[in-house]
């Protein structure tokens, strides 16, 4: 029983650290009151200067989905831009689509055929980085809105801060279409919004894996992304923070590309397998380790670990309650393991706080349904993170770094119409 009763104290100790940490990054930007300061999008200066290669890769997708991304891209306030759509060669119905879209603006929108054997998307952005013109080469998905003065603001980022590279927000919108949708939406706002500011002040930011800008040159001086790696954004971040690039956080309501969430419980898994494969392969590929400082490599594995060991979480918090109740243990011992039960909850209730502010932000109307499915939904969503963590485990040891695509239906498009004519 003492042996028992010391790993289930061990044990909770390390959910309690690892919810708390959890609670802490993403409360941040609340927290901090410079932190949204310091990376909101400065105060545009100045003439335009910089051109922009935007690359669309595309991969078994709607014309109709195609066409409301492009119709955004072309219909920035900043002209000086062209479209790379990237397709694979093996993905006829796609070509044919990227070719009609590019007679219609022929000035303006090119496409790249990707030859390669193995099909992901890295290989088609490379592709596409091979015949980009552009001083900023720029990565939209699919289905992704950009807000019509990106563009102008990021051009004024790179020129103000002398970056490298700048990150700007993505925003999930279809919050009702699914159970999972509101949770999944939630994650993107808190991601954006407090957990990339932390990142930034402690000097490791693993890049998103679209409306993120680098400067066209630095990207072909290393080569481009990582053409094995299912977290080619991450990675990229990762290789740049230890070759001492400077990349900028920039976020506002206003300037975010708003995507879908993925369609079916399938759909999530396979996403959640996806990125966390690809984030074993980063920590694998061990890059992180050359970060200058301590603090930073200590920040890169954390990142990079922290979301495997925070699924776990979810099912281990319920399963070492029940154990400590009915297993006869000690009173201490019994009140130890509800320790992380506090963070758990705690972290629920500022979910709620957060999904206020989610609607107040993107003008949708959170009602009280809302509320209840967010709280009712965090058990089975948590299984569903652990799973496609287990998953990602078992690829990773047979080395299957198989592309597992998400689909794209356009169900988002209904929400930004709805918000944009919202008072």
């Amino acid at each position: 029983m003492l042996l028992a009763s010391i790993l289930l104290i061990a044990f909770s100790l390390l959910l309690l650290a690892v919810s708390a940490s959890t609670l802490y990054v993403a409360t941040y930007a609340w927290w901090d009151p410079e932190a949204r300061a310091r990376t909101t999008y400065p105060a545009i200066s100045g003439e335009e200067s910089l051109s922009f290669s935007l690359i669309m890769p595309c991969r078994n997708e709607r014309e109709d989905v195609m066409r409301a991304t492009l119709d955004r891209l072309l219909g920035q306030t900043h002209r000086d831009l062209e479209v790379i759509v990237s397709v694979g060669h093996d993905d006829p119905a796609t070509v044919a689509i990227a070719h009609k879209l590019a007679s219609e603006h022929p000035d303006q929108v090119r496409v790249a055929i990707d030859y390669s054997p193995v099909k992901n998307k890295p290989l088609q952005l490379n592709s596409a980085l091979r015949v980009a013109h552009g001083d900023i080469v720029g990565v939209f998905d699919a289905e992704s809105i950009a807000a019509p003065d990106l563009l102008r603001n990021i051009d004024n980022s790179f020129r103000t801060t002398g970056a490298d590279a700048v990150q700007g927000a993505v925003q999930l919108v279809n919050y009702r279409d699914t159970w999972f949708s509101l949770r999944n939406c939630l994650e993107y706002f808190i991601w954006f919004s407090s957990r990339l500011h932390l990142h930034s002040k402690l000097g490791f930011i693993p890049l998103g894996g679209n409306t993120v800008f680098v400067r066209r040159a630095l990207l072909e001086e290393i080569g481009g992304w990582d053409e094995e790696c299912l977290a080619e954004d991450c990675e990229l971040g990762v290789r740049m923070s230890t070759l001492n690039h400077r990349i900028v956080v920039a976020y506002s309501p206003e300037l975010v590309t708003r995507e879908e969430t993925p369609d079916t419980v399938r759909g999530l898994v396979k996403q959640r397998t996806r990125w966390s494969l690809g984030f074993m392969q980063v920590y694998a590929k061990g890059l992180w380790r050359n970060l200058p400082t301590a603090r930073e490599r200590f920040t890169a594995w954390w990142t990079l670990t922290q979301q495997h060991l925070m699924a776990l979480t979810g099912i281990a918090v319920p399963m070492m309650i029940a154990l400590a109740i009915w297993g006869k243990f000690p009173l201490a011992v019994t009140m130890i393991t509800f320790l992380p039960l506090i963070t758990t909850l705690a972290t629920i209730a500022f979910e709620a706080c957060m999904l206020h502010e989610f609607g107040k932000d993107h003008r949708f109307a959170i009602r009280f349904r809302d509320y209840a499915l967010l709280v009712l939904s965090t058990p089975a969503y948590q299984l569903l993170l652990a799973y496609a963590a287990i998953r990602a485990y078992t690829r990773f040891k047979s080395r299957d770094f198989s592309w597992e695509k998400t689909s794209h239906t356009g169900r988002h498009l209904g929400y930004i119409d709805a918000a944009e004519v919202a008072p």
